[in-house]
């Protein structure tokens, strides 16, 4: 089948593989190109090892704390708020015990399948040598906080995830450059990072052009309930296909809600500060424990991002954020480079209040398949998801059980 997919994030790239591997003709349309979207700038974490939502009953009680402090690891810009109160809304009722549960089964069905999804794609694409097995580390500076862990720790075998909790010594053995602020971390020896976010997402972009798929610069507005979709666009533009596959990340909306879904997707707009050509001051990814941040030892240099901001896909960034999470790291971190000689992004992730991804077909035409809302894993669910997708368009049964992720839960 000739099969189109809106978006050349690193989601719609991975899609492009798997239908390619089915024979199908792919077409690739994106208003800018591949990786100009959160793709280009992420952390580089492969997290399959997370498998807790963001919305929990604990998140609730952070909340009001959160929001006092304007440049937090969560903050809400206020003329942004009346927009967002029907997200938030959602965002409560998925943090409710039971739907807290459903959302924990649902993210730990893809994540238990993400790595080894990943492992087989980057053998068959030719692209090992992008993704780097050497662990990764959450380190805690609240005692209370490792201890609960623990807990974590046993939730995370249920899907097989391996968590080994070590003390200070031994942490700092595993990164010397941390400082002595920390009671102990949670190392997962199977974690791997990439070499650079961008660099990954263009390769498979690249590597799917070379298999036969061709890419259309297009900014699709709307896609035809017809039997053989038409993706319309600006100036003119259609494309008649038999399948479509919208893949746009946290531009999806008003193509969902064209097809009749009012799916209650926004935008966590993420912060990083990168420093280009520095390496080796610390050899895995860190996560900080109750500090809102990662720093993760790319090819292309150092980055330190995090933080959660809703403000919408229009505001200006405010990298007052940037400079905070980068003072944050220097309590922990010796030798970090001047913040003056980094480089800043900001980019929005496609965030669901439940933490799952909308992968499922549209309710207006069953020949469109929705695949976007990844949140903060959008790079480790990538392949997964489009191994699910391939098998939607070819009327087999997915790997694992789609209603947690149907467009229509909601």
């Amino acid at each position: 089948m000739k099969i189109a997919i809106v978006g050349a994030g690193i989601v719609g790239c991975a899609i492009a593989h798997a239908l390619l591997d089915e024979g199908h003709e792919v077409l690739i349309l994106d208003k800018e190109g591949a990786g100009f979207g959160p793709s280009r700038g992420n952390a580089g974490w492969m997290a399959h090892t997370d498998i807790l939502p963001i919305a929990s009953p604990k998140i609730l009680r952070q909340v009001p704390k959160f929001l006092l402090d304007p440049l937090g690891p969560l903050a809400i810009r206020p003329a942004y708020f009346p927009k967002l109160l029907p997200w938030l809304l959602r965002f409560v009722l998925a943090a409710r015990p039971e739907a807290y549960e459903k959302s924990i089964q649902g993210i730990g069905a893809l994540q238990q399948r993400a790595l080894p999804a990943w492992t087989a794609r980057a053998k068959r694409a030719g692209l090992e040598t992008h993704i780097h097995h050497k662990g990764g580390l959450y380190a805690f500076t609240d005692r209370g906080a490792f201890e609960e862990a623990a807990g974590i720790a046993r939730r995370q075998a249920e899907f097989g995830i391996r968590v080994e909790m070590v003390g200070p010594e031994e942490l700092r053995q595993f990164e010397p450059a941390l400082k002595d602020a920390f009671v102990g971390a949670a190392f997962h020896p199977d974690t791997a990072h990439i070499s650079d976010p961008l660099a990954l997402t263009l390769a498979l972009f690249e590597t799917a052009l070379a298999r036969g798929a061709t890419f259309e610069k297009a900014q699709i507005t709307t896609i035809s309930t017809g039997e053989r979709p038409a993706l319309i666009g600006a100036d003119g533009f259609q494309r008649v296909v038999d399948r479509a596959i919208v893949a746009a990340g946290a531009w999806s909306k008003p193509l969902a809600t064209a097809l009749g879904d009012k799916v209650p997707l926004d935008t966590e707009r993420g912060y990083n500060v990168s420093f280009p050509g520095v390496t080796g001051l610390t050899t895995r990814p860190i996560g900080f424990e109750g500090h809102g941040f990662v720093m993760t030892p790319l090819e292309s240099g150092l980055r330190i991002g995090g933080a959660v901001e809703f403000g919408g896909l229009e505001a200006a960034p405010n990298h007052a954020r940037t400079r905070i999470l980068y003072d944050k790291a220097s309590r922990f971190v010796d030798g970090l480079p001047a913040f003056e000689t980094g480089t800043l992004w900001m980019g929005f992730r496609p965030s669901m209040p439940d933490s799952l991804p909308v992968i499922g077909a549209a309710s207006r035409n069953p020949h469109v398949v929705y695949a976007f809302g990844h949140g903060h894993y959008g790079m480790t669910q990538s392949t997964v998801t489009a191994d699910l997708v391939a098998a939607l368009v070819a009327g087999r049964e997915p790997a694992i059980d789609l209603a947690p992720f149907s467009p229509q839960r909601f």
